[in-house]
């Protein structure tokens, strides 16, 4: 109980000391370019309770989750195709290393000439960029199926869709789950750089435009509320997976109790 308490308080307690030290340490700052924390959650709530969330950040998010499904879909549809077939795995494969080889970032031109300034253009380079990840993971996750659980599932005759949803995805999903988590990541990222190039909404370009405009507490409150979002969409990410990964975690403690 003492322990669960310790991982609980632990980061609470030193989330607070940073933040104590940030607001006592920038008081009276006399710097332009880096104001106090009070002027900027001050501006904060002004910005972001009241005037902007609807209008940039609700499209960012919408913009972050319709590329981050679209990438999850194509990358496990895909996946189970190439782990489950060694003939399409190896003509594949140079194809695969070559493209995800590309840099997210040299893609935006091709990005921004093929569907416009758009958010058809961020919602495909979000799921372009996030399609590797999940689909790399997915493929080692099929091509690592235990052969004693392969082997039961050929005894008792489980083939077909029933093999593949009993068997193959549960044994892949923590693969899986560890590829998503990346591409979430990445697609945060391309996100804010996506709405910095030729965009007239969401949390990247309202940034951009502070920076611009010299409005440094705008810039500072709009790079706050992404480490906010980025801190909650993961959140939200972790409790999805570890419901999803019950069995897993308590096939790991009863592997662990019996060592």
């Amino acid at each position: 109980m003492t322990g669960r308490w310790v991982r609980v308080l632990l980061p609470v307690v030193t989330t607070a000391a940073v933040l104590a030290a940030w607001w006592f340490g920038s008081l009276g700052t006399e710097s332009y370019y880096f104001p106090s924390l009070r002027d900027i959650m001050d501006r904060f709530v002004e910005v972001w309770l009241f005037d902007r969330f609807v209008t940039d950040a609700v499209p960012s998010l919408w913009r972050l989750g319709a590329g981050f499904g679209i990438a999850v879909v194509a990358g496990v549809g895909l996946g189970l195709l190439l782990g489950l077939s060694a003939s399409w795995r190896r003509a594949t494969e140079p194809i695969v290393e070559f493209l995800r080889a590309i840099p997210a970032t040299a893609l935006l031109p091709f990005a921004l000439l093929v569907f416009g300034i758009g958010d058809l253009m961020k919602v495909a380079i979000i799921a372009l960029v996030c399609l590797w990840p999940v689909l790399l993971n997915t493929i080692d996750g099929v091509r690592g199926l235990d052969h004693t659980l392969a082997d039961t599932a050929r005894m008792y005759q489980v083939s077909g869709a029933r093999r593949l949803l009993s068997v193959v995805l549960p044994s892949a999903a923590p693969q899986i789950m560890a590829g998503a988590r990346t591409s979430l990541s990445l697609a945060l990222i391309l996100m804010v750089t996506s709405e910095m190039v030729a965009s007239t909404s969401g949390i990247g370009f309202f940034v951009l435009d502070a920076q611009r405009g010299f409005r440094i507490l705008d810039m500072w409150t709009g790079i706050i509320l992404l480490g906010v979002l980025g801190y909650l969409v993961n959140l939200v990410f972790t409790l999805v997976e570890r419901r999803l990964l019950r069995w897993h975690a308590g096939a790991r403690a009863d592997t662990a109790s019996a060592r």
